[in-house]
């Protein structure tokens, strides 16, 4: 399974789907919804959110696992710094790589300050570079106190995130290369909106290749945009990610006329850029916020 997926990651069409688990002790109905859809499908994989923005969901290690079940096709699952420091990350990797979850994402995630759980505190034992470090000590048989495991992992697959734009493209170069050193085999980014910044993210992967003498993969993140202040939000309040002003322009004026209209300029919009993306480079990481009728439309 996951050798096809590496496969398809470096030197083939390489699609997958974001699912945001629910707070709620079942995750099967999302699994449903997609299955319902024939999502599987159309994509190589999936991923799991572990509990964005400090709110409460499902456990991503376990949303991972009933997908690869259900499909057995790989689910890339997120792990954040935020909520764990390094005995619980050792622990939970290595309850996960026996139930077969060895693709893990990579974040230092949200503010605890945003939870919806009153009091909550966040643990930031260290950002999302000593959970790289912590997977490339468990996939050399040790864990952190340089202890040999009585029983070695498979190996485990790491995964990292990047901004899609910033004001400095030294400063974001920066952090795209230090990723790739500290062992990242993919590096996701935020969703991409022009053409011409996915080519500048392109150039920035190969560069912090060259100096790490590495072979880490961009995966381009993509997420449709179907309404104007979706548009006005992920461009004003969304760090590292850019939309055009031509985009926002078009959907103000669909949404003179109707949402209808507003839909279908914008519909129109991101699918013409999803094929352009993977025209130009066909590893695309979708995200819907689980409007999983709509990343069907955008794949059909």
């Amino acid at each position: 399974m996951f050798e096809l997926f590496l496969e398809k990651l470096r030197h083939g069409t390489y699609i997958t789907l974001e699912t945001t688990p629910s707070r709620s002790a079942q995750f099967a109905p999302t699994i449903d919804k997609i299955e319902a859809l024939g999502l599987q499908n159309l994509v190589d994989g999936f991923s799991t959110t572990d509990n964005p923005l400090a709110k409460l969901k499902y456990n991503a290690l376990f949303a991972a696992m009933k997908l690869q079940e259900r499909f057995g096709k790989p689910a890339l699952a997120t792990m954040s710094m935020r909520d764990r420091n390094r005995i619980a990350l050792q622990s939970d990797l290595l309850g996960a790589n026996e139930a077969n979850v060895r693709a893990i994402l990579a974040l230092t995630g949200d503010s605890a300050h945003n939870s919806d759980q009153p009091h909550a505190k966040g643990v930031f034992e260290g950002n999302s570079k000593l959970l790289l470090d912590i997977i490339a000590t468990l996939n050399n048989g040790t864990d952190m106190a340089e202890q040999k495991l009585i029983a070695p992992v498979q190996e485990i697959y790491p995964f990292a995130v990047t901004d899609a734009y910033a004001k400095s493209a030294a400063t974001l170069q920066k952090k795209m290369t230090k990723k790739v050193a500290h062992g990242a085999i993919g590096i996701i980014s935020q969703p991409v909106y022009d053409l011409e910044n996915a080519k500048k993210l392109l150039e920035m992967m190969a560069e912090a290749n060259l100096e790490n003498s590495a072979e880490s993969v961009l995966v381009l993140g993509y997420f449709p945009i179907t309404k104007l202040r979706t548009a006005r939000f992920l461009d004003e309040n969304v760090p590292g990610i850019f939309v055009p002003s031509a985009w926002v322009a078009a959907l103000e004026k669909a949404s003179h006329i109707s949402p209808e209209e507003e839909y279908k300029v914008g519909f129109e919009l991101s699918k013409t850029l999803f094929e352009e993306l993977k025209a130009l480079h066909p590893k695309i990481h979708i995200m819907t916020a689980n409007q999983f009728e709509l990343a069907k439309a955008i794949l059909s």
